[in-house]
């Protein structure tokens, strides 16, 4: 595949509600859509680097520069048999993981559909629906926590995650068990805690949480183990989850029973394979997180969830959870039964739509 023009847009989405977790309130959403061109068929991809370095050091600003003058000039204008081989030939840049899985995400839809298959056929898929959840920030009152959850499972959801902060924790977790005894319901920290939390998380051990999601620092490891040694609830780890070398760490360690796997976090869709193949062969379930990305994101972590093992629901909502309209048809929509159709055309399986993707763009760049 003779890699012929790669196009980069930022875009700025205006979400539907602010979206308040530990690290602050986003009002909007600003990533980098990735364009691939070859022998007549185009790849998109998405780069969920945000404006803001607080989830991650990666923002909009460093995965543009790193993609415009390392990532692109590495493989623009070379035939390329393989992902591996495009991987390959960028693998000096050290980190930037972020704008890695952007570049790597438009070449597997772009090689998918040079073979005429789904993204989902060609990672290794093997279901047409997948289970998904809702995450819900942090609301300012009990009052209107418990209505969003009520909206969200009318649509079908099949399980809740709540946003938690110091001072934003224990009384939610209460409130919502109290009023939803059987639903699958998870907490989320963002990393806001520290070990001199523990007498925390042993209360919420007493209200049947599917798991505690990134408690401690966005790095650790280690005092991660020490936490899970005091709690029966799994610990799920996300932000210091970079590579299949943490995740063994993170297992050795018992640091935790259940991972979040983000492409975007890990660098794309080739390690988030090899760590979900290692967490299958230790009994460690899966799940797909979320970065709020658009439809073109969000096609390839559908298509990702549908390995077999993402066990749990993952951190993908219908597109007007976050959109009132997305760039990409058909939209994404949550079936009644709490299921996100897999989809089956070649590629990422949905069609980008020009109109509102330039709508959105705030800056072009063509190579």
């Amino acid at each position: 595949m003779k890699i012929e023009k790669i196009e980069l847009r930022h875009i700025k989405m205006e979400l539907v509600s602010p979206f308040t977790t530990s690290m602050g309130t986003e009002y909007d959403e600003e990533h980098i859509i990735v364009r691939v061109d070859g022998e007549g068929l185009t790849g998109w991809g998405e780069c969920v680097a945000e404006a803001t370095p607080f989830y991650s050091y990666e923002t909009v600003t460093t995965a543009w520069h790193i993609l415009q003058d390392f990532l692109i000039p590495s493989i623009l204008g070379k035939d390329i048999a393989s992902i591996d081989e495009a991987i390959n030939l960028y693998s000096k840049v050290r980190g930037h993981r972020m704008a890695k899985a952007g570049l790597e995400a438009a070449l597997w839809d772009l090689f998918a559909k040079s073979k005429n298959v789904s993204l989902s056929q060609i990672l290794g898929g093997t279901k047409d629906k997948i289970d998904v959840g809702v995450s819900i920030g942090i609301q300012s009152s009990v009052s209107d926590l418990i209505k969003k959850i009520e909206g969200y499972l009318a649509e079908g959801y099949k399980r809740i995650k709540i946003k938690i902060a110091p001072g934003n924790d224990i009384q939610f977790v209460k409130a919502v068990r109290k009023e939803f005894p059987n639903i699958l319901f998870q907490v989320d920290a963002n990393s806001a805690y520290t070990l001199n939390d523990i007498e925390l998380f042993k209360q919420m051990d007493e209200y049947n949480l599917l798991l505690i999601e990134q408690p401690l620092g966005y790095e650790d490891i280690y005092e991660h183990s020490k936490l899970q040694k005091q709690l029966k609830t799994p610990i799920c780890l996300d932000e210091s989850i970079h590579s299949l070398a943490d995740t063994r760490t993170a297992i050795e360690l018992d640091s935790c029973r259940v991972v979040n796997i983000k492409p975007g976090r890990v660098g794309g869709f080739t390690e988030s394979k090899l760590i979900h193949d290692y967490c299958a062969s230790k009994n460690i379930p899966v799940w797909c997180g979320g970065m709020l990305e658009s439809g073109i994101g969000r096609a390839g972590n559908v298509a990702l969830a549908s390995l077999p093992n993402f066990t749990l629901p993952g951190d993908i909502s219908a597109s007007k959870r976050y959109y009132k309209e997305d760039i990409v048809e058909p939209e994404f929509v949550v079936n009644p039964d709490g299921t996100m159709n897999v989809p089956t055309k070649p590629g990422i399986g949905v069609e980008v739509n020009m109109k509102m993707l330039d709508k959105v763009t705030v800056r072009k760049a063509v190579y």
